[in-house]
Parts: structure tokens; C-alpha cells; sequence
């Protein structure tokens, strides 16, 4: 009976922990929001601009961050080993480059911070007026 109530207790606060994701661009950026799909379609490769046709350089965490787990799962609906083979696909048929990797959440939002154009995602606690959210993931 303890073993239960320490899983059903350790699964409910993994799930409080999880903090919603925001999806984020650059303040002086035209764009002041965009759909799941659009995200998506930026991080697939299917798309290189925001819809308002300007530039878009998608910018993910490092490979096994819980965040960027998270923000696949919900965004591209891939999990990190179906995102990896996509993007191994593409890359292999000439078809595309992935994005780029920042270390964690200060190194993704001072990239988007410094440069005009690129899109990220970090947890919703480290948003600051150094950047824009266009789009929340719970």
C-alpha cells in the first residue's frame, strides 16, 4: 500500500513540476503570435519564414533537455528519437538542415535576445523584457 501512494504521489508532483513552455522571438520582432502549427512547420523545416513572410531561425535546447522533450512531444507531436531520424532523414536526402542547438534556457533566450529573426523556446519562468512570447505550451 506505501509503494502506491509514493508512486501515485512522485507521478502527481512530476506532473505539478512540469512548467508551461514559451515559445519566443526577438522584442522588436512584427510578430506577436503564432499557432502550434506554425511553430511546428518552422521546426520541421517546412517553413523558413513567420507567416508575415519574414526570416525564421529556429533555435532548439540540447539534445536530452526535459524542455525541449516537452516542447517536441507537444509542438511537432515527435518524440526526441522520431525528431532525431526526421531530421536524419532530411539531412541525408539533401532536404534540410536542422536547427540549432543553445545549451539551456539563458543561452536559447540571449540568442533570440541578440538576433532579429530567430524563434526559440524556454521555460515561461525565465521569460524577461529581453525577448517576446508569440506562443505558450502548457
Amino acid at each position: 500500500m506505501n509503494k502506491l501512494l509514493y508512486s501515485l504521489l512522485a507521478a502527481t508532483w512530476c506532473s505539478l513540476a512540469q512548467a508551461e513552455i514559451a515559445v519566443i522571438v526577438h522584442p522588436s520582432s512584427a510578430i506577436d503570435a503564432l499557432t502550434e502549427d506554425d511553430v511546428a512547420r518552422l521546426y520541421l523545416g517546412k517553413s523558413k519564414s513567420f507567416p508575415n513572410g519574414d526570416q525564421a531561425t529556429p533555435l532548439n535546447q540540447e539534445e536530452g533537455s526535459a524542455t525541449r522533450q516537452a516542447f517536441h512531444e507537444q509542438v511537432t507531436k515527435k518524440n526526441p528519437s522520431q525528431y532525431k531520424a526526421y531530421w536524419s532523414q532530411l539531412v541525408f536526402t539533401g532536404k534540410g538542415t536542422p536547427p540549432k542547438e543553445a545549451a539551456n534556457d539563458g543561452a536559447v533566450k540571449s540568442m533570440v535576445a541578440a538576433n532579429p529573426g530567430t524563434i526559440g523556446y524556454i521555460d515561461a519562468g525565465a521569460v524577461d523584457s529581453s525577448v517576446k512570447v508569440v506562443m505558450k505550451v502548457p
